[in-house]
């Protein structure tokens, strides 16, 4: 399937998203998802992930039997629903849903129209969730930070809503002095 190139605003927005393109990214991600699935990606990324099987793989070597049936179809809704399938998985597993990708982002990744960088950075994620969730395999970025709630006492919370915030502004010495009502001329 072929698509018209873009142009206008669509070409300024699809160029914006290539300038965030990293290979380095690109590479540990490839590296990382190698080591884990034992399988050699061969091609470019965008191809290789098109029909969601890859990821699906790699999902259940992470974590056995998130994702029971994938379909190997060739047909495009099949294959998205592949994608669909990773990407609930990731979320059940500890991906946040903003680190996420959309479906479509994957899917025309291949004619050059998707958001590879979305999808990189959703591996990293993974990544971070794998560490978090104590994945004794390959390791990919740091690790997710933990939660730290903070506990303050009636008395500090009670001091705070005394305190006049910087949002709040100053409006030392200000008034309407000289202004004149809408709609009025001005006189010279």
């Amino acid at each position: 399937m072929s698509r018209a190139a873009k142009s206008g605003i669509g070409k300024e927005m699809q160029d914006k998203v290539n300038a965030k393109f990293d290979p380095k990214l690109e590479r540990e991600a490839i590296a990382w998802m190698e080591a884990v699935t034992g399988e050699k990606i061969t091609g470019p990324l965008g191809k290789v992930l098109h029909d969601g099987l890859y990821l699906c793989r790699l999902m259940n070597k992470i974590k056995p039997g998130a994702i029971a049936k994938t379909n190997t179809s060739t047909l495009a809704f099949k294959q998205m629903e592949n994608i669909d399938k990773y990407l609930k998985a990731a979320i059940a597993y500890g991906v946040p849903v903003s680190d996420t990708f959309q479906t479509i982002d994957l899917f025309e990744a291949q004619e050059g129209a998707g958001n590879m960088v979305q999808v990189i950075d959703s591996l990293h994620a993974l990544g971070r969730a794998c560490q978090r969730n104590n994945y004794t395999g390959p390791r990919l970025g740091v690790k997710m930070a933990d939660a730290a709630p903070r506990n303050f006492s009636e008395e500090t919370m009670k001091a705070g809503q005394t305190v006049i915030g910087l949002q709040a502004g100053y409006n030392r010495g200000a008034s309407q002095a000289g202004m004149s009502a809408p709609g009025t001329t001005r006189h010279m």
